[in-house]
């Protein structure tokens, strides 16, 4: 069979990329080509993505793919999830989109369910509770009396977004879809009585089409600004933990993933969702995935802190890398103060360190002394978040969970993987690093019929990139942190 190629625009909180990949003989590889900001700022005192930036690095990124005449089978775009934008009259896209993490959604969540209980909200969504969901950013723009919510024809999240930019087409894909809390994974379509009870507009809401599913070819208006012909646009699973789960290198049904960067979102690969009492209690999601499985997981506050806290470091005067970073956490005491990566503070940017300080003193905690233990605290939380969220996996499910994968870029964190072995007691296995762009390319080229299965994906992964293993070490001591850590009550 002849080589095929297909360009994966992944985008992070932070920035963005467009990779190329090549299938040949059951082997992909990638090459990065190219790399860019993502930028949010603030507009009238809100949190915004700048659209432009974003669309023009897009089309930066497929320049650079196509070079010298490269010829692509497939593009497709995975972004975070939660965020929309709204399209109007004659297709004009009416502002840029907000940021998940702007304060408009404050109190809105609790607001909502004077109109609807907690309850009926999951048990229609089957989702987990957070402030930024889809359904509490509309709410909150329908509290405002929004004049872009009035005047929108249709609401597309951040990749279904992308995708129209490129073909006109106005659909939402599956994976992002059900994360938006507005979507029934019982019904697989829109929750409708919810959204009506709510009095929502629906009429803004189009199509759900499932990971995989080919749009259709480049405008050629784009085309021809790009320097390229009809390639078809494949939405993959659009959104990237929704890619990167394809990606995880697993065998069987005894292991749990870990897809790690600003979030860390920690669950497993099921055929159906879970919606019951203990899930709704645990506070866990049901979310879309490729093939139409549901990632049933949790979502956790992964290095966000940490990176918040480089920036603090950053903008005072002291510009470290990452692995600096690491390394001074390395070096620095076992088991001082924890964190719990709930506490309502910590979601939002700005003066990470103060914040972390103030929780420590708020629950009789010393705060870490010096940057190597602000660092360690956070990894040593983390690592104690995912075996609390493996238990109530385990618990939920019946099933006792043997393997962790991570992968993502907070696999190369060596540090955190050796932390998480020793803290849930099981072996990690972590890799690949570019998971969310493989699993991309792979869905898309299964969309296109080069690859047959999810289950061939996960070989081709298998058979071309390397993964490491980490096995479980001291664990007596991280008992003792664990059973610290499950008394803070804040």
């Amino acid at each position: 069979m002849a080589d095929s190629r297909f360009v994966a625009f992944d985008f992070g909180a932070e920035s963005g990329r467009a990779m190329l990949a090549t299938l040949s003989g059951g082997r992909l590889t990638l090459e990065d080509k190219h790399r860019f900001a993502n930028p949010n700022g603030k507009l009238n005192g809100h949190l915004h993505w700048n659209l432009l930036s974003q669309w023009e690095g897009i089309k930066t990124g497929l320049r650079k793919a196509t070079a010298g005449g490269v010829q692509v089978d497939g593009i497709g775009v995975d972004t975070w999830g939660v965020d929309f934008g709204l399209v109007g009259k004659g297709g004009e896209i009416l502002g840029n989109p907000y940021m998940y993490r702007d304060s408009r959604t404050d109190g809105v969540m609790e607001r909502t369910f004077q109109r609807v209980s907690k309850r009926d909200i999951f048990e229609a969504t089957g989702l987990q509770f957070m402030q930024f969901n889809s359904l509490f950013q509309l709410v909150a723009m329908q509290e405002s009396g929004s004049s872009a919510l009035k005047a929108a024809e249709t609401l597309l999240f951040m990749p279904d977004l992308f995708n129209f930019l490129f073909t006109g087409v106005r659909k939402c894909e599956y994976s992002i879809t059900s994360t938006s809390q507005m979507y029934d994974p019982r019904r697989k379509n829109w929750a409708f009585d919810l959204l009506n009870q709510l009095q929502l507009p629906t009429h803004i809401l189009p199509e759900i089409v499932p990971a995989g599913t080919v749009l259709g070819p480049i405008r050629k208006e784009v085309a021809d600004e790009c320097g390229v012909s009809g390639i078809p646009v494949i939405a993959p699973a659009t959104h990237d933990t929704g890619s990167a789960v394809a990606a995880v290198p697993a065998e069987g049904d005894d292991w749990c993933y870990i897809s790690s960067g600003t979030w860390s979102l920690m669950g497993l690969e099921l055929p159906a969702p879970i919606i019951n009492d203990k899930v709704a209690e645990y506070n866990y999601t049901n979310e879309g995935g490729v093939g139409g499985t549901t990632r049933f997981l949790k979502n956790i506050m992964g290095l966000w802190p940490l990176q918040e806290c480089r920036r603090h470091w950053t903008r005072n005067g002291e510009e470290l890398s990452y692995a600096e970073i690491a390394n001074m956490a390395f070096a620095s005491k076992q088991f001082g103060s924890l964190l719990n990566l709930e506490h309502r503070p910590i979601l939002s940017p700005g003066d990470m360190p103060i914040k972390i300080e103030n929780y420590c003193m708020q629950t009789r905690q010393t705060p870490p002394a010096g940057k190597g233990e602000m660092a360690r605290c956070i990894l040593e939380s983390l690592a104690v978040t995912y075996r609390k969220t493996i238990e109530a996996l385990e618990d939920i499910r019946g099933k006792k969970i043997r393997t962790i994968h991570i992968v993502g870029g907070g696999s190369q964190n060596e540090l955190l993987n050796q932390m998480t072995a020793d803290a849930c007691g099981r072996p990690v296995i972590t890799g690949p690093v570019e998971a969310t762009a493989i699993g991309n390319v792979l869905v898309q080229a299964m969309a296109v019929g080069k690859v047959k299965s999810l289950a061939e994906i996960r070989q081709i992964i298998r058979a071309s990139f390397p993964v490491k293993r980490y096995e479980p070490k001291d664990t007596a001591k991280w008992d003792s942190a664990y059973a610290r850590f499950r008394e803070l009550d804040v």
